[in-house]
């Protein structure tokens, strides 16, 4: 019996052999794409918000209850057009006291420089009088300043875009209540990586993508560059210029792609099979080719070949880690 569980294992080792065998010497499975002519874009990628080119916001200065507003949004108003007013009655009533005391306090004033003109009181006595009514007209100035500020007005010429607050409410200091504008022209504002601002030039042509015109062709061109970046977001403020019949409203966010090359007729095969320059083809044998490119514009997903590889060639699409050059592998159907 022996022999027999000898010629058994034996057995169970060649087959054992040849599964492995089989296994790594098997042409792994691949699929292949054949490059292709066409246009390849460099694009710069950022989001922004759409924004008038003239507009202010308008806030209170100082914490007080809403006691009237315009009822004014989308409208056409002038210059200083009253827009809310604060409540004012403790404030009227801190100037109208000042007032009063102003009022003693020259008085007061006169009747010392009588007495200092008969030199029957002291020339110290005259300028404490003087002093007091020079600190009470400065206090009316201050508060005469801040009731003004409790009427808030239009900064400029143009029309109310927005209108937030309630009659009745408290209004916060920096909590803006009114934004006031011209509705055209209008800009994209866009945060751009510092990495890519060196290529961002005046002019340029930006296409937009705006989910509430996802079948729209839209477009700006670059207006202006920050010339001071963020150094913690490490990004710069660029401006993109509407046409004036753009279909994008203010406050709309969208996607902008600046162009900032176009090739032309470019040899172009899929982003997916290229590893920084590298890229495996199967020649006709069905073995597997390593080539180094020189590649052009890297979109994601197609990547334009300056130079390296045919145009008949069969690029094997994904890239495929691990196979090395000189495999043998089967091309499969997809």
């Amino acid at each position: 019996m022996t022999w027999k569980r000898a010629l058994l294992a034996s057995l169970v080792l060649s087959v054992a052999i040849g599964v492995v065998y089989g296994y790594a010497f098997s042409p792994r499975s691949v699929a292949v794409a054949v490059p292709f002519r066409g246009d390849a874009a460099q694009i710069v990628y950022a989001t922004g918000v759409v924004e008038p080119r003239t507009w202010a916001k308008v806030t209170p200065l100082v914490r007080e209850r809403i006691v009237e507003l315009c009822n004014c949004e989308g409208r056409k108003l002038d210059r200083y057009a009253v827009l809310a007013r604060l409540d004012d009655g403790e404030a009227k009533a801190v100037l109208a006291e000042l007032r009063a005391r102003e009022q003693l306090a020259t008085e007061e004033f006169r009747r010392q420089t009588a007495l200092a003109d008969r030199n029957v009181t002291t020339q110290q006595s005259l300028e404490r009088a003087r002093s007091e009514v020079a600190r009470l007209e400065a206090l009316i100035a201050a508060q005469t300043a801040r009731l003004a500020s409790l009427v808030l007005r239009s900064p400029s010429d143009g029309v109310v875009l927005r209108q937030d607050g309630q009659v009745g409410e408290i209004a916060e200091p920096g909590t803006v209540l009114f934004w006031v504008g011209q509705p055209r022209p209008l800009l994209v504002v866009a945060e751009v990586n510092e990495e890519n601002i060196p290529q961002i030039a005046i002019g340029q042509r930006a296409l937009l993508r705006s989910d509430a015109f996802p079948d729209r062709r839209l477009e700006a061109v670059v207006d202006s560059v920050t010339p001071k970046g963020d150094p913690t977001s490490k990004t710069y403020r660029v401006r993109f210029a509407l046409p004036d019949d753009t279909l994008l409203m203010i406050g709309m966010t969208v996607e902008v792609n600046v162009v900032i090359r176009i090739a032309e007729n470019a040899l172009l095969v899929p982003a997916s099979g290229v590893d920084g320059n590298a890229a495996f083809i199967v020649d006709p044998d069905g073995i597997a080719r390593r080539r180094e490119l020189t590649l052009g514009i890297r979109g994601t997903v197609e990547v334009e070949v300056q130079s390296g590889l045919d145009e008949h060639a069969r690029v094997i699409a994904p890239f495929p880690k691990g196979l090395i050059d000189g495999d043998r592998v089967k091309i499969i159907r997809r």
